[in-house]
């Protein structure tokens, strides 16, 4: 069976959960120079977010995501209540959710972890060093990592 590292095999669907534009730039720059072959879906908010899941409303033809990028400083929806209500829902608990966030606080790493995130990263400040987390990411979930098929 071909790997999803192989050009045969069918993206690599990511949501990356992130209100700073900026960061959504880089995040797509960074992995388009990465291996795998992926569709990156940015959602401005915790809602939106919630709503590209569930495939409501504008969202009614989202895919269903392989993997989460997840910052918990949002809008409307910060990402902890995002994070607890994707493992709380039988629907979407097996997405991996890796936590990416300026947030350094141990508070926050460990309500985390506790709402069962499968990583956390703080992002670095540094362009180059941003790059480097993003595209490590990339190697490790998306080439490394076996992901839970899609039901």
């Amino acid at each position: 069976m071909a790997s999803r590292a192989d050009s045969l095999a069918p993206p690599v669907e990511i949501l990356l959960v992130e209100d700073n534009p900026g960061d959504v730039r880089l995040t797509r720059e960074a992995l388009r120079e990465g291996k795998v072959y992926n569709n990156l879906h940015w959602a401005k908010d915790g809602v939106e977010a919630l709503e590209f899941l569930r495939q409501e409303g504008a969202h009614a033809k989202a895919p269903r995501p392989d993997i989460i990028l997840l910052d918990l400083n949002l809008p409307k929806k910060d990402g902890r209540e995002v994070l607890l209500s994707i493992k709380n829902d039988d629907r979407f608990k097996q997405i991996p959710v890796v936590v990416l966030t300026t947030s350094e606080a141990e508070e926050d790493v460990l309500r985390s972890y506790e709402l069962h995130a499968n990583c956390y990263i703080t992002k670095p400040v540094d362009l180059e060093k941003f790059i480097t987390v993003v595209q490590s990411i990339d190697r490790f979930w998306l080439t490394i990592v076996t992901l839970p098929p899609t039901r």
